[in-house]
């Protein structure tokens, strides 16, 4: 587990991400739809959010390894990024689980299987 500055740094541009309300909702609603995942419009639907908007909330989750976008004709496909987001979860973790137990690292959930 990355524990240098830069790691720390890293981790913590993912967490700032994430901390936005329609940020939040976007990567919820992309898990439930793992390993599909789901087209902008989509997204745009299920949440209510309009599109200028909602790709400012797409490219900065993406900027930040926890989404990805692969494009198929005239359709950009977005999924949550399972390795980014076990990566954050397990730098959060990391201590709980090692040093002080306080956490059972076993029931810490995989994100995606």
């Amino acid at each position: 587990m990355e524990q240098d500055a830069s790691g720390v740094t890293r981790f913590a541009d993912m967490f700032a991400a994430l901390g936005a309300e329609p940020r939040l909702r976007i990567v919820r609603l992309l898990l439930s739809a793992h390993p599909e995942g789901m087209t902008v419009g989509e997204i745009g639907s299920e949440l209510g959010i309009p599109g200028s908007t909602l790709s400012h909330h797409l490219e900065k989750l993406r900027n930040e390894d926890l989404i990805s976008v692969r494009r198929e004709g005239t359709f950009l496909w977005y999924r949550a990024n399972c390795e980014g987001l076990q990566k954050l979860l397990g730098f959060l973790y990391a201590e709980c689980c090692t040093r002080n137990r306080a956490i059972q690292p076993e029931a810490v959930v995989n994100c995606c299987e």
